[in-house]
């Protein structure tokens, strides 16, 4: 069941909770929302208390008009934690939500257990990627959410799966189309903007997982692995493009579930 958190900024953040014992969070990706979740949920929550939040701008949360740098997302989830009550948890993020989790590890790290990048990468954007975000903000503006999300979300699968996963790809879509378009064209404007975070990755005390698909598109594996260390954990999904959480659950969960037994 949804439930609605009010934040001391005066945001209003929508999340689904299920299970007990140690928390985790969750974070989705651009134009998604906590349904991208729902299948890894209850494989998780056997063991966990866990909570997959709408970012700002997504889903059934507020869409505040103004950009979305990184660094106000952590401090949204900052806030969101602090009214749960929860102080410390491991946090997991899908893409914008990986670069919402280094930004977040940067500032709280006292706050987290361990954390890990799910098809994400510490990297920003090269100039190509910058030009490729001001051209979706202006279709957006210019043509609303259903052209640009008919051209993104076949790119999410891998491609096999775009026909054998038509379940999967039109909820994508479904959610996608839910987007705000303001909050969309924000998140875009703060993801363009968004530091390397390389040094984070590098520099944590804290136990961190790295998964990628084999078949990603968006983010290939290359980019998600660019730190190695004793507290690292690379997985690599094979036949799986940039929705591991939907394309592959079971393994996903198998993995952050291997991982949470080990940190």
């Amino acid at each position: 069941m949804m439930k609605l958190a009010g934040l001391k900024n005066d945001l209003k953040v929508a999340y689904v909770e299920e299970g007990v014992k140690e928390p985790i969070i969750l974070l989705h990706g651009f134009c998604g929302s906590s349904g991208y979740w729902k299948k890894v949920i209850p494989l998780l929550a056997e063991s966990h208390r866990v909570i997959a939040v709408d970012l700002r701008g997504h889903g059934a949360s507020l869409a505040p008009n103004e950009p979305y740098t990184m660094e106000q997302f952590a401090h949204d989830l900052a806030l969101f934690v602090d009214e749960l009550g929860i102080s410390r948890f491991h946090l997991f993020g899908h893409s914008l939500g990986g670069y919402v989790t280094l930004a977040f590890a940067e500032k709280y790290a006292d706050k987290l257990a361990g954390f890990g990048l799910i098809h994400s990468t510490p990297f920003p954007d090269d100039e190509a990627a910058k030009a490729n975000r001001d051209k979706g903000a202006a279709s957006i503006r210019e043509n609303g959410m259903e052209p640009f999300i008919k051209a993104l979300v076949p790119k999410l699968f891998a491609k096999d799966h775009v026909a054998t996963m038509p379940d999967e790809v039109q909820m994508t879509k479904e959610i996608g189309l839910s987007t705000i378009p303001i909050g969309a064209i924000n998140t875009l404007i703060g993801m363009r903007d968004r530091m390397d975070r390389q040094h984070v990755l590098q520099e944590t005390n804290l136990p961190v997982l790295l998964v990628a698909g084999e078949e990603d598109q968006v983010i290939p594996s290359e980019r998600t692995f660019t730190v190695a260390g004793d507290h690292i954990e690379q997985v690599l999904l094979p036949n799986v493009g940039h929705m591991g959480m939907l394309e592959a659950p079971e393994e996903l969960a198998g993995a952050i579930g291997r991982f949470l037994s080990r940190s």
